[in-house]
Order: structure tokens, then sequence, then C-alpha cells
């Protein structure tokens, strides 16, 4: 007898095979647009002069292509707004800064690193052991994978950089009232998967999820508010931000497969940011930005970090716990 799960497992299990690679002719991405399923949005004019893209490694907005999916209302793409050299600073964050603490780590367990990328590099037998264990670090609130609930008291600065580009990003989407205040930084290998779930363990599950993919390819499955409808399949590109918003924000999805990339972006043609520094909603100190974003031009400076990232997929999900009216989650209980 079939169960409600078969849709969307059956799914799942199809592009997760390893002896037999499965089929992508029916997986969507913008170069391979099946049946019409993406469709191309207008670029929205009212962002068009928000200068602050350049010291975060993104291109300049009139630049964005920007897409939404025909049998998933709510789910928006943008193809790699990023610049080459915005990608590598990125990926270096989300390795070198992210996994320290006070910030959560799935590894914290099983041995406390408080600088994981710097022990990892000091010593030859914690990387061996510890470099592939690492799976997921939290920002800001810290998700409970218990309890599934986010707590007052275990909750972290959000970094200023990440905040920065969040709020460019849902700006440019119409999303103005978005505040970043959690995230979760997901590390992906060649053999690993994302089992199907929803997020909702927010008090706010009107605001999008903001989600940034750096390094090797992604399939990732997208279905509807339970496991019977079955999932379309979406490539994900170094650099392409997915946006769960209004429907799609609890429908099911997942990450059967990493699949290599076709061309390492990261290390194309790369250029040195030298334009006026901006005005920052949450950057205290955008010189400093702009400088470590320069730094990556250094190939040799870069080489450890490209040396993760040929194997490895980086995925950062950001979202909103918290109403707009609301500074905790104390206060969201009294409202």
């Amino acid at each position: 007898m079939k169960t409600e799960e078969d849709n969307f497992m059956k799914a799942f299990k199809y592009y997760k095979m390893i002896k037999q690679q499965p089929s992508i002719k029916n997986v969507l991405y913008v170069e391979n647009n099946i049946s019409n399923q993406i469709r191309e949005l207008p670029l929205p004019s009212y962002e068009k002069n928000d200068n602050r893209h350049s010291i975060l490694g993104l291109k300049p907005l009139g630049k964005w292509r920007t897409y939404n999916f025909k049998n998933h209302p709510g789910l928006v793409l943008i193809r790699n707004p990023f610049t080459n050299l915005g990608q590598r600073y990125w990926i270096r964050k989300c390795l070198e800064e992210y996994p320290r603490s006070p910030n959560k780590k799935n590894i914290d367990i099983e041995m406390r690193l408080d600088d994981w990328w710097r022990a990892c590099h000091a010593s030859k037998e914690i990387q061996s052991k510890q470099m592939k264990k690492l799976r997921w670090t939290t920002l800001g609130y810290h998700h409970n994978w218990d309890t599934k609930l986010y707590n007052d008291d275990h909750r972290t600065p959000f970094p200023e950089d990440l905040a920065e580009l969040s709020d460019v990003v849902a700006n440019y989407l119409g999303f103005t009232s978005f505040r970043a205040e959690a995230a979760i930084v997901n590390y992906y290998y060649m053999k690993s998967t994302l089992s199907a779930h929803t997020d909702h363990s927010e008090v706010n599950l009107e605001a999008p999820l903001l989600s940034f993919s750096f390094g090797q390819s992604a399939i990732f499955l997208i279905g509807g508010p339970t496991k019977t409808t079955a999932p379309s399949a979406v490539l994900l590109q170094s650099g392409d931000v997915m946006v769960m918003s209004k429907e799609a924000r609890l429908c099911y999805h997942a990450v059967p497969k990493i699949i290599p990339c076709n061309n390492a972006t990261w290390n194309e043609e790369l250029s040195t940011v030298t334009e006026c520094l901006p005005n920052m909603k949450y950057v205290c100190d955008s010189q400093k930005l702009q400088a470590r974003l320069n730094l990556n031009i250094d190939n040799k400076e870069w080489s450890d970090f490209n040396n993760y990232i040929k194997e490895s997929r980086i995925n950062v999900n950001v979202r909103q716990v918290l109403n707009e009216n609301q500074t905790s989650l104390s206060s969201a209980l009294i409202t």
C-alpha cells in the first residue's frame, strides 16, 4: 500500500542514487527551461540605485536576472548576482569565521574547537578527523535541532556583513521590512544529502527564507505543504540565491544530490573593488569590509579555501525569526 510520502520520497530516492547516476533531463535550470516552467521577471526599478552591492561582492543590481517558477508560487531564483571575487569572499567567511565560537556547530558535542578552520590547518590530525565532519553552523538565533525551537538565551550577534547582504537582496525583491535574525550554514560534500523538511520554527512565517549557494552544484527538490505533492527538481549553481516566500515558504524541500559544477566561476577573472564606500545599514566599518573582500584576489591567500570548495558545496539560509514589532521571543509570547 502506498503511503502519503511516496511522491516526494520517490523523487528523493531517484536523485539520490549512487550506483546508477540519475538523469538530469527533467531538472529545471535557467539554461534548460523545460516546458517554460521558469519565467524571467522584470528588473525592479526601485532598487537600481542601491550602491551597497560592490563591497558585498555583488554585481550592479541592474544586471541581476531573476526568475519565478510556474508551478511554485512564491519561489524566486536570482541567478548568481555575485562577482567572482564576491563568491570567494563569502566562501571564505563561511569557512574561516562563521564556524568560530560562540556560534554553534554540529561537531561541538564531539570536540570543542573554538576556531575550527584554524585548528584544522594547524594540525593534520585534527584536519583528518574534523574537516569533513562539519555539517552545519548556526548564527544569530541558534536553532535547537531537538526541540525545533529558538530561545532568547541561545542567541549570539548576527554577522554584520551577512545582515547587509540579506538586506540588499530582500529589498531588491520588495521585502523591505525583512530582518536577518538567524542563519544555518550547511556544508555539503559530494555524497551529502539533506532530507525532506519544512522550515516552520520561526515565529514569523510570513517573512521569506533567503538561501545562498556556493561551490559545487546541487539538485534541489521542492514540493508542496505535504509529501503527497510530487516535487520539482531545480539545479542550484554557485552564486545562486533561492528565495522561498508566500506559498513556497512552508513547502517541503530537500537536497538529494551534489553534482560537480561545470565552471569554477570563483577562479575566473577577478577585479579589485575600488568604488567609493557607501553608507551601510548594518556594517560599522565599510572600509574594512572592502579590504577583506579585496584580500581574496591573491591566489596564494585563497588556496586553502579553493582546495575545500572544489569538492564541496556551502549553503547559507537566512531567516527572520520574529514579527516586525518584536525584539525578543519573550515579547512575542505576550503580543
